[in-house]
């Protein structure tokens, strides 16, 4: 039998994680690379330079890449781009996302297919470019998609939003199905409320950060951190026999 610790460590690993400049994207990659892992940052219109610099500095291997997911052709040049460097990924966290906010009678075709390419699309392309990748080694892979609390209710002027995240949690239950007997464990974390760049106006807003604050159970907002045992979790051998699960952290959330 394994010792426990050693189940977490991911020494020899290779991981992508995709929107990993800032935020829970960055925490996540720090967290990889703490437990062995070389890793491969990503941003778009944020550079992820300044979370590769950060693990390198601490003794880590990473190495920064720019892609456009909302682009087609974004997710296989941003895979060609990391294979390339490191010579394999075993490990794909598929953290980039994006956001529209509109009523649903004004929401623009464009705006619906961009969302739903950064959120869904570029995230069954990437998993099936590891998947044939990691089949064709004979190898073993995880996935670990960030779904969201919106893959389980609907939300409020966020259609294109709410609909790529229940994408989302349908698309890890598939591909969990169909690539376990594979040896690639995919599953996905759904956040609730977080602390990031992203929930700055929530934040601000005193009637719906109180809101918000009594909902949850904790009593807080969730920071980066809170989430990065999740993930490494998932992208370990401590999960080997957990796939197609979607696994909420946001403080009781959903429980309430």
């Amino acid at each position: 039998m394994s010792n426990v610790n050693e189940l977490f460590r991911l020494d020899d690993k290779v991981a992508l994680v995709t929107g990993s400049s800032s935020g829970l994207g960055a925490a996540i990659a720090i967290a990889l690379a703490q437990a062995g892992a070389a890793v491969a940052t990503h941003g778009n219109s944020r550079p992820a330079e300044k979370t590769a610099a950060a693990i390198v500095a601490a003794g880590g291997k990473a190495e920064a890449f720019q892609a456009d997911l909302g682009s087609v052709d974004g997710p296989k040049e941003l895979f060609a781009q990391a294979v390339a460097k490191f010579g394999k990924l075993d490990i794909l966290i598929n953290n980039a996302g994006t956001i529209h906010r509109d009523a649903a009678v004004d929401t623009t075709l464009e705006s619906w297919q961009q969302v739903l390419q950064v959120n869904l699309t570029s995230v069954f392309q990437l998993s099936q470019l590891l998947a044939r990748d990691v089949i064709a080694r004979e190898a073993k892979g995880k996935i670990v998609n960030i779904a969201s609390l919106l893959s389980f209710q609907g939300g409020i002027r966020v259609p294109a939003y709410a609909s790529s995240k229940g994408g989302v949690a349908q698309l890890t239950k598939a591909l969990a199905n169909e690539w376990a007997p594979k040896g690639i464990q995919v599953n996905a974390i759904a956040p609730g409320y977080f602390a990031t760049t992203n929930t700055e106006a929530l934040q601000a807003d005193e009637t719906r950060n109180r809101q918000i604050l009594e909902r949850i159970p904790a009593g807080r907002w969730g920071q980066p951190e809170d989430l990065t045992g999740a993930a490494l979790f998932l992208a370990s051998r401590a999960s080997d026999y957990v796939t197609g699960s979607i696994v909420t952290v946001d403080g009781g959330w959903m429980g309430r």
